[in-house]
């Protein structure tokens, strides 16, 4: 895939002014506009870990694929600590099935106060630590890519104790199948004493989208001792199922945070492609400059007609990933033949 990347439009993909955007996926809608939906939070917290206890799903739109895409309304608010998913809503995944939409995303909530300016919130805050331990994966129906949107009050994929996934699930990669069965790649943590350990991946699997969602290896589908990987997106393919996702050492594709491509006849037993590289931090734009962005992570691809037509990215302009960010944004790159 990496040789079908085609310049980015300066102006095209995703900003708002006074919030940090991430994630992003993309889809055609009935009223044959593309909609974009997305992760926002304000700039009056941190960009990491703001959105743990502030990110909120929207949504966007545009005439074309590359956008740009113009904000349209919030699609996951906040809805009280009560609820799961009731204080921060991140990781969205939309997806058209017949005459449904379905978003998947990673919700979270905590019973403390909300972050203000200036008192210090940060990755060792309680806030923080317990809104991270909550993390979890649901899912949201719609009729109308316009809403309103079906949340559930309970996640779709929950921790399990003793599991690679006992401390959370989050960044969702399904794959809906012709007859309405799901294939779930997913990211997890475990416990490890009173902390959490590192990065897995896990996959799960749901005879309709509904559910319910079961674990299918009682294993991480990638051994974690030769992959460190996050953010995974998968498709179906004739001969089984394909993935990209981010490397995050950059063992794998060669790149730090860039892209690798992988192949499966059954979406548990994965194998890296003879070009294990998917995309690069390094991108081109449309007027003839390049640049190497600190992060671009979240990869989606957007298929048309059967096949991947556009590469959407959360991306910044960091020199050193998150911790120097001044810009977050959903980057479009059109891929060629």
């Amino acid at each position: 895939m990496f040789n079908r990347l085609l310049p980015a439009p300066r102006g095209g993909g995703f900003r708002m002014d006074g919030y940090w955007v991430w994630c992003g996926s993309a889809v055609l809608g009935e009223d044959g506009r593309y909609h974009l939906f997305a992760s926002r939070w304000p700039k009056s917290v941190p960009m990491h870990p703001g959105w743990l206890v502030y990110s909120e799903v929207v949504r966007a739109v545009a005439d074309r694929p590359e956008g740009p895409y113009e904000f349209q309304e919030v699609v996951l608010p906040a809805r009280g600590a009560e609820y799961w998913d009731g204080r921060s809503t991140h990781n969205p995944h939309i997806v058209k099935f017949r005459d449904k939409y379905l978003l998947y995303y990673m919700g979270s909530t905590h019973p403390l106060p909300d972050p203000v300016p200036g008192d210090g919130y940060g990755l060792n805050d309680p806030r923080c630590i317990v809104a991270r331990a909550n993390k979890r994966i649901g899912l949201a129906v719609s009729d109308s890519v316009f809403g309103p949107w079906k949340r559930l009050d309970t996640p779709i994929l929950d921790t399990r104790p003793g599991k690679f996934d006992s401390f959370l699930t989050s960044n969702p990669a399904p794959c809906v199948h012709e007859d309405g069965s799901v294939l779930v790649i997913y990211k997890a943590r475990k416990y490890e004493g009173n902390a959490h350990g590192g990065m897995t991946i896990g996959a799960a699997r749901a005879d309709h989208y509904e559910g319910p969602y079961r674990v299918v290896s009682e294993q991480p589908i990638f051994p974690p001792e030769r992959f460190h990987l996050e953010d995974p997106f998968i498709w179906k393919t004739e001969a089984g199922y394909e993935l990209i996702a981010k490397d995050m050492n950059g063992d794998l594709c060669g790149e730090k945070y860039g892209g690798i491509h992988a192949y499966s006849p059954d979406g548990l037993d994965w194998q890296l492609s003879a070009e294990p590289r998917s995309y690069s931090r390094t991108i081109r734009w449309d007027d003839g400059t390049s640049q190497t962005l600190g992060n671009m992570e979240r990869p989606f691809l957007l298929f048309q007609n059967g096949r991947p037509t556009h590469l959407f990215a959360a991306v910044s302009d960091g020199k050193k990933g998150f911790s120097d960010a001044t810009e977050t944004w959903n980057i479009v790159i059109p891929l060629g033949e």
